[in-house]
């Protein structure tokens, strides 16, 4: 059975994604949940409610220096051609910090609607973003301090064209296995009905 089969059962648990999830290689598992439809993410996400909170170093592992880059390849369910669905999402720990992550949205989209720049943080105090996820992706932020050195320059995210993407945007994230999360996106508190997937690379 496929994740896609899986999660059209509308009885999958979290218990049966990690077993099919887990063993799989990078690739495999990339293939598994990029091959996951609007409707197949949104089910992914329902039923990540289950798994246990998603943290900081489950995105950027303890053992990653500060300023460390860690890949975490993406795929989006937004109505726009293929190439724009494919991403990265970029996330570094700042020199000395402990509770939050700098990061940027690598992909086709960034030559025109540029870098995405976000700080991501565990949600705390709010009942109702902590409803929606463990760990909020805040494009309010950007990063106030230096930065993977490899990172294109951060620029706020009304500038330029991509106000109409990341200005204003929060996105939600929970855990679904070791290495893997989904996202959900939200413009303001409206939630959008579109996710995204994420795979870590630790290769």
């Amino acid at each position: 059975m496929t994740l896609a089969e899986l999660l059209a059962s509308r009885t999958a648990r979290i218990a049966d994604v990690r077993d099919l999830l887990v063993p799989m290689d990078f690739a495999a598992r990339r293939a598994a949940l990029h091959a996951l439809d609007r409707k197949g993410q949104r089910a992914l996400y329902a039923v990540a409610a289950q798994a246990d909170a998603i943290t900081l170093a489950d995105l950027v592992p303890a053992n990653r220096a500060d300023l460390t880059e860690v890949r975490h390849h993406g795929r989006n369910t937004l109505p726009v051609l293929p190439t724009f669905r494919t991403f990265e999402k970029r996330f570094c720990r700042p020199a000395g910090s402990t509770d939050k992550l700098f990061g940027y949205n690598q992909g086709t989209s960034e030559r025109w609607f540029g870098p995405g720049y976000f700080v991501a943080y565990v949600v705390t105090g709010n009942p109702v973003w902590a409803a929606h996820g463990d760990v909020v992706v805040d494009y309010f932020q950007v990063p106030d301090g230096p930065v993977a050195e490899t990172w294109p320059a951060v620029v706020p995210n009304e500038q330029g064209l991509q106000r109409f993407v990341f200005a204003g945007t929060r996105d939600f994230l929970r855990k679904v296995v070791d290495g893997v999360s989904i996202g959900a996106a939200y413009k303001g508190e409206r939630a959008l009905d579109h996710y995204f997937v994420l795979v870590r690379d630790d290769r």
